[in-house]
């Protein structure tokens, strides 16, 4: 008993310093992952991570009784729930999800098992003895004999995702030396510095938070103006706005300042501005033409070059 008190006392101790010294968390689910996967993934994550596993009661208790100190923490406590893990990182989030996640291995189909995704037996010979037909037709797997052999005439779905494997499914399965599922580590939610949420959020990219960012100042800008009300995205435009009706009543009256002159006077003039623009087209269409005939000479010299040389030379 004594020896059981020391080791949660143990767990505690080392769950606080944890919490105390990393500031990111990942709550992992550990359905059909074997002792040597995680061993490999702690690994994986060494200098970069810790993993800790420990009942969900007694983890839930360690944390309650960390919240007087640390209350940010209770958000953590609706998922301690399931066959979870903990893993305390300093580092990367996207990172060290990819170290978690990437460690999966095959596994055969066990009936009983929930099946993760959709399962298919694809069309062809199978090496098998006409004798075992009878697998095939209790799971209404097309099927005709070739050869002295059976062959799976077309694609068929056996397990859907989310359903249990039935014994002949998995008895089928295992002959055909299939093992359509991959077990390891899923993350199922992430604590960052006070902040529980899905790992989803995490494959959200910089340029789709700057989309989103950029809308949000675009919306709040066209509120401020239609209401009047300034803010900073709008002081621009409203600054800009204000210059042009200054600019509209100088052009209206006599009233002339620095940045209404040029405007009064071309409209003053405007003979003037339309006779320095052919002016100024004819410039640029001079200075355009001696790059262009220079071009037409090189094109010339490089066909000339290629006269002197005949396809068999």
């Amino acid at each position: 008993m004594g020896g059981t008190r020391e080791k949660k006392s143990e767990y505690f101790t080392k769950l606080r310093t944890l919490l105390e010294e990393y500031k990111s968390i990942f709550i992992v689910g550990v359905d059909n992952v074997s002792s040597q996967q995680m061993h490999e993934v702690r690994k994986a994550l060494r200098g970069e991570g810790i993993i800790l596993m420990g009942k969900n009661t007694m983890v839930r208790r360690a944390i309650r009784g960390f919240l007087a100190d640390f209350p940010e923490f209770e958000r953590l406590l609706p998922h301690v729930k399931g066959n979870v893990g903990f893993v305390f990182t300093n580092s990367d989030l996207k990172e060290i999800r990819e170290i978690i996640v990437s460690n999966k291995v095959a596994a055969p189909a066990r009936a009983g098992a929930v099946a993760p995704k959709d399962v298919w037996i694809p069309a062809g010979n199978t090496g098998m003895e006409p004798g075992k037909t009878s697998f095939f037709q209790a799971l209404g797997v097309p099927t005709k004999i070739a050869r002295g052999t059976i062959e799976i005439t077309s694609d068929v779905q056996v397990v859907s995702a989310g359903n249990k494997v039935g014994p002949s499914e998995a008895t089928l399965l295992n002959m055909l030396n299939i093992s359509p599922f991959t077990y390891g580590m899923a993350v199922l939610q992430v604590y960052d510095q006070g902040q529980a949420f899905s790992p989803d959020i995490l494959d959200i990219e910089e340029a789709s938070l700057l989309k989103s960012f950029t809308s949000a100042i675009a919306t709040i800008t066209t509120i401020s103006l239609a209401i009047g009300y300034p803010t900073l995205p709008s002081v621009i435009h409203s600054v800009i706005n204000h210059y042009k009706k200054v600019l509209a009543v100088s052009i209206a009256t006599d009233y002339t300042f620095e940045g209404s002159e040029a405007i009064k006077d071309r409209i003053a003039n405007p003979d003037a501005y339309a006779a320095a623009a052919p002016v100024a087209a004819a410039a640029a269409t001079e200075e355009a033409a001696p790059a262009e005939e220079e071009a037409a000479a090189e094109e010339a010299e490089e066909s000339d070059d290629d006269m002197g040389f005949g396809l068999f030379d």
